[in-house]
This record gives C-alpha cells, structure tokens and sequence, in this order.
C-alpha cells in the first residue's frame, strides 16, 4: 500500500462533494442532447477522469459523433437508450436504466431517446480530461442491424 505524504492536506485534497446544483454545462457539446460537467480538474482537481450527466428530451435524438482516444461509459439512470453506432450508424441496440454503455475510441455514434414521454437521464464518464467531441456529418443507413447485447445481465441477448 502506498503511504500518503505526511504533508497532505486532507482537508482540502480530500474527498469532494459536487452537489447536483453545482454541474457545470460549459463543456463540450453535440446537437440533441445536454452535457454537465460534475467531476473534472477545474471542479475537484481529477486528473484521469471526466464525469457527468447527459440528459437527452423525449423522442430526441443526438447529432453522430465521437470521443476521439477517449473511452466512455454511459450509466443510465433514467429513461431508455437507443444508441446507432458505426460508420452509417448501422448498428442499433437498447439499454434501460441500471444498464451500463461502453462507448470505445473513435466510434461514431449517436444517442436516441427511444422514449416520446420521458426524459434520457444517464451518468457519463470518461477516460481523460480533454473534451473531446467530433460531430460528424454522416448520412445515416435506412436499414440497421440489432447487435443483442448478451451478458450476465442480458443471458438473452
């Protein structure tokens, strides 16, 4: 285990709290949906991580994009994601909340709220600092193919 210095000020280089109040929405955004930042260096002094929400309204859609380097990891909390993904964004597949995403490096990608009464309410989070999105100008394919997600939380695909 890695012994912390003893010059550590934990009070201040401690845990920190971001109340729901306090997200910053001055980052890096695509057409259709609302990023905030939560965790961040500006926020808390992260290094490695971003971290955030995503809120997508009913029946909306997001422009096609990527994250460049950047992995992401979409939790959704509330609502039910239709997410198209690939290079016409042929690829379809759906997850409800308690689901997580995984989003790799510089997927093109587009995130449907495939709800028309209710808000997509997710968690985000990333693998780096830099606000990295890509809006692409992709026309997309008419006919998409269902990718089942198959786990142990979707035995069925």
């Amino acid at each position: 285990m890695t012994e912390a210095r003893n010059d550590t000020n934990w009070r201040n280089d401690g845990v920190r709290i971001v109340k729901a109040s306090e997200l910053d929405f001055n980052t890096a955004q695509t057409p259709g949906m609302s990023r905030a930042a939560a965790i961040n260096m500006a926020k808390v002094g992260a290094k490695k991580l971003w971290a955030g929400t995503v809120d997508v309204q009913p029946n909306a859609k997001t422009g096609a994009h990527h994250h460049g380097h950047l992995e992401s990891i979409i939790y959704v909390v509330k609502g039910r994601a239709r997410m198209r993904w690939g290079e016409r964004l042929e690829f379809v597949a759906e997850a409800d909340p308690g689901d997580f995403i995984f989003v790799p490096p510089y997927v093109p990608h587009q995130e449907i709220n495939a709800l028309a009464d209710e808000p997509l309410e997710c968690v985000l989070i990333r693998s780096d600092q830099e606000p990295v999105v890509v809006n692409l100008d992709i026309q997309p394919a008419e006919e998409v193919e269902e990718v089942r997600w198959i786990d142990p939380n979707h035995p069925n695909g």
